[in-house]
């Protein structure tokens, strides 16, 4: 038995988690305390951000909430849209609670173009954008031979297609008012490495990797930056549901003593790092995606090969608490 206490400082901004590890690929989250932000010791100075007004798709549920959390402790008006309008409605009553600051949620489908367009009218009524975080994403473990069409085009359509669509109805509204702008998109290391049994995320992080570099030359010369950061693991509940559904799935992807510096990713960290690169003081970096994982990738194994040793009973088990997951997950969903 390991007992992993993931508690921190005691003004640590991210939601605690309590662990028993029974053994790899156990649940890495039991008893959530709420903070009081008033006594917290804040990095950066509480109105880094005040003025700005920031877009995060797929803000939510995990990364995408607690990245909009730290925004909107700094100042900044924070957007987050999904398809789920009880999970937004939650999500920005959490934010605006436990951050002090400002939050709207709208419903929008990141895969449907029209959808997107139509957000970033109804928000462009209220006054322009100037940063967007591409984070919506979608991804499940699966050999990928048994891939389904749907499947496949359900992960690169919302991974690929929706950071483009987010990209460009924000870049082209910038350059026509001659506005500068940010964007920043959250990847994953295994844009330099490729992963096993997660292609079709692999390669849409990679696509997106590339727009990142791409639309940085690109859109420089008009004042937009375009970023990306590629976090390690970072546990959060519906995404480790579906990247650690067994114990037999606990590989070097989602665990954290084989991370050198031996711990998860705490969420104040990688808060720390998206607010740095959105925020004026960050304004000759552009075209980088930069890892925050604790030296995962450069130490190996940081992705889902050892999956190879998994017999089809396992991967059958797998899909079953996977697909539990994913219904689970939909409930509620409207969009």
């Amino acid at each position: 038995m390991r007992l992993i206490i993931e508690a921190g400082r005691a003004c640590d901004l991210q939601i605690k988690y309590i662990s028993v590890l029974i053994s790899p690929g156990a649940p890495v989250w039991a008893v959530q305390q709420r903070i009081d932000w008033q006594d917290c010791a804040f990095m950066f100075d509480r109105d880094l951000l005040k003025g700005k007004r920031i877009l995060v798709t797929g803000g939510g549920t995990g990364l995408g909430k607690e990245i909009s959390m730290g925004f909107a402790a700094h100042g900044a008006h924070v957007f987050i849209c999904g398809r789920r309008p009880e999970i937004l409605e939650q999500a920005v009553g959490e934010i605006r609670t436990r951050s002090g600051g400002q939050a709207d949620a709208l419903v929008a489908n990141v895969r449907d173009p029209d959808s997107i367009e139509k957000m970033m009218a109804d928000i462009w009524n209220t006054g322009p954008l100037t940063g967007l975080v591409n984070n919506a994403g979608a991804n499940f473990l699966a050999p990928t031979e048994t891939l389904s069409p749907r499947g496949y085009e359900a992960i690169r359509s919302t991974i690929m297609d929706g950071s483009f669509y987010a990209a460009q109805g924000c870049g082209k509204r910038w350059i026509a008012a001659g506005l500068p702008g940010v964007i920043i998109s959250n990847l994953v290391t295994w844009v330099w490495t490729g992963s096993a049994y997660v292609v079709p995320a692999a390669m849409a992080k990679a696509a997106v990797h590339a727009m990142t570099m791409s639309l940085a030359v690109e859109w420089g010369p008009k004042g937009i930056r375009v970023n990306a950061v590629a976090p390690g693991p970072f546990p959060t509940e519906n995404a480790w549901d579906k990247l650690n559904p067994l114990v037999e799935t606990g590989v070097g992807a989602t665990q954290a003593d084989e991370v050198p510096l031996r711990r998860f990713g705490k969420m104040d960290e990688l808060r720390n790092l998206m607010i740095f690169l959105i925020s004026d003081g960050c304004s000759y970096i552009t075209g980088d995606t930069i890892s925050i994982d604790g030296g995962h990738h450069l130490a190996a194994p940081s992705t889902f090969a050892g999956l190879s040793k998994l017999s089809p009973e396992d991967w059958q088990r797998a899909r079953e608490a996977i697909q539990a997951s994913t219904r689970k997950e939909k409930e509620g969903r409207s969009a």
